[in-house]
Formats: structure tokens, C-alpha cells, sequence
């Protein structure tokens, strides 16, 4: 069970890189419009295909990092899987940063979680034959009513519907990783995948509009917010490659399951280093009784994913 504590440690990071992003997406001196900010996540996660280059260094290979030694020539079932991963990912991004810049990520992303485990878990049954078990429902319901509770925190309905949204594409973005795995090997999928994500942002340059809109906001962004994206990009792509390695080695739907946790970390980074970090990076609302309300949430949720995978 390795592969279960490799993917809380992807959700811890996760949690920190949630922050940040509410951070740099609530700050207009940073970058602002959510559909750039994706346009840069997808090309620096793409650009962690330079991971491959310590695969040369003796010993490493061993220990799971993926070497050039095992890509092989694509197939047009993995190019286009490939390219899938790549829209998925950069459509449940542009609506996760919109959603994250209206509201907290203690409110957005318990809720983000949530629906692409379910998702990932249907889209399971129907594409990877995972088989469903008599706790199924009874996970649903607990998912269900933990969801809705955290739901009450949002202060629009259509914030809602954007992190639904968002959950859903992160959840077909997993299982079209999980698929590409098993159409080849983690290496290959992972090398395939990478360059699928930077043929695909780059391809975004060549419609007018967005060309222009990526040029627009680009123009004028400090250095220091430059670092600050960058930072943040680097702990996502790690996050990103213990999750995939995860959902490589274990069950795609228990990994996103999983997500769960990131609400937790979420919520003790804020309390813990509330005073230190900027007022647009985390929920201010300490007071006990709402503490201890959303801690209910997560009691709630977490018993919904124990019923749900036991």
C-alpha cells in the first residue's frame, strides 16, 4: 500500500499549491484571468518531461523515475489519449482557478475532490471494469450529503457548478492517464502525455484570441510574480507525478478518493500559519464554531470514501 501514502503526500502538496493558486488568482498585480493561468500550468507541467534526464543518473531508474529507455514510438491510441489528457486537464484548471478566485479554497476544493472520486469511480466501472461493491451506495449517500454540507459555504450557485465542473474533467483527465498506462507503461504514457501537453498549449497560440489574451496579461508581470507562479508550478508538478505514480501502482478512484485529505491539510495550514500567510491566500474565518462545523465535513466525507472503498 505504498502507492496510498505516496498519493496523501501528492495531496499535501496539492494542498499548499490550492493556496497559492487562490493566492496569485485573487491578486491582480499577479495574474489574474484564469484561462492564462492554466495556459502556463499545462506548458510547465508539460515541461516536466526534463524529469526523464535523471533517469541517467545511476541508481535513480530504480527508485521510479522514469527513463528514456523505456519510451517507445506512440501509437495513434496513445497520441490521442495523450491529447485528452492534455484538454482535460487544462479545461478542469481554467474552471478551478475561476471558481478559486470567487471564493476560498477550503470551500472549493473539498468539493472539486469529491466529485472527481465519484466520477472516477463510475468512469471506472464503465472504461477500466472496476467493479462496484454493496458500500457503494452507502459511500454515494455520505459523499453526497458531505458535498451538499460543504456546498453552504459557497456564496453562488454557479460557483458551485464551476468546481462540479471542474471535479468532472479532473476526474476524466485520471482515468485517461490510468487508460494511457495501461495501453503501454507508465514511462511511455507518462513521456507521451508530457509532450501531449505542450503540442497542445502551444497549439492555443495559434487562435487569434487567445494569442492575443495570453500576450495582453503576460505583458506587465513582475518578476517576483513570475517566481511566485513558478514555485508554485514546480511543487504541482511533483504533486502531479506522485498522483500519477499512484494511480499507476493503485486504483485510480481511491487516489482521487484521496483528495479528501487535501480539504484537511487545507484547513490546518490556514489555522496554523494563518498570520503569516497573505489575507488573499486563505479563509480568515477562524472562529470555533465554524472550525469545528467544517471539521464535521470532513468526518463526513472521509467515512463516505472509507465506505466507498472497503
Amino acid at each position: 500500500m505504498a502507492w496510498i501514502l505516496l498519493a496523501s503526500a501528492g495531496q499535501f502538496l496539492n494542498a499548499i499549491v490550492a493556496i497559492l493558486d487562490k493566492y496569485i488568482v485573487s491578486d491582480e498585480k499577479l495574474l489574474p484571468k484564469p484561462f492564462v493561468y492554466a495556459f502556463y500550468s499545462c506548458l510547465v507541467t508539460g515541461g516536466w518531461i526534463v524529469i526523464f534526464f535523471l533517469g541517467w543518473i545511476p541508481g535513480l531508474s530504480e527508485i521510479g523515475l522514469p527513463s528514456f529507455e523505456n519510451v517507445e514510438t506512440p501509437t495513434i491510441q496513445v497520441v490521442g489519449m495523450a491529447f485528452l489528457s492534455a484538454y482535460t486537464f487544462f479545461i478542469a484548471l481554467v474552471s478551478m482557478y475561476d471558481a478559486l478566485r470567487r471564493t476560498d479554497a477550503s470551500s472549493a476544493m473539498p468539493i472539486i475532490g469529491s466529485v472527481s472520486a465519484l466520477a472516477s469511480f463510475g468512469l471506472s466501472y464503465i472504461f477500466l471494469s472496476t467493479e462496484l461493491h454493496e458500500n457503494f451506495i452507502l459511500g454515494v449517500i455520505l459523499l453526497s450529503v458531505g458535498t451538499m454540507l460543504v456546498a453552504q459555504t459557497l456564496p453562488r450557485v454557479d460557483v458551485f457548478v464551476q468546481v462540479f465542473h471542474s471535479g468532472l474533467f479532473f476526474a476524466l483527465h485520471y482515468i485517461t492517464m490510468k487508460g494511457l498506462f495501461l495501453e503501454t507503461s507508465f514511462d511511455d504514457g507518462f513521456f507521451w502525455s508530457r509532450i501531449g501537453f505542450v503540442v497542445f498549449t502551444l497549439s492555443l497560440l495559434l487562435v487569434p484570441a487567445y494569442f492575443d489574451r495570453v500576450r495582453k496579461q503576460t505583458t506587465g508581470v513582475s518578476r517576483k510574480a513570475g517566481e511566485i507562479v513558478l514555485l508554485n508550478k514546480v511543487l504541482a508538478g511533483i504533486a502531479a507525478f506522485m498522483l500519477l505514480k499512484a494511480t499507476d501502482l493503485g486504483e485510480v478512484s481511491v487516489v482521487q478518493a484521496l483528495g479528501g485529505l487535501q480539504y484537511v491539510f487545507i484547513l490546518l495550514i490556514g489555522i496554523l500559519f494563518a498570520q503569516w500567510l497573505p489575507a488573499a491566500a486563505t479563509d480568515r474565518d477562524v472562529r470555533p464554531q465554524i472550525f469545528f462545523r467544517r471539521m464535521l465535513y470532513v468526518v463526513v466525507i472521509l467515512v463516505g470514501f472509507v465506505a466507498l472503498f472497503t
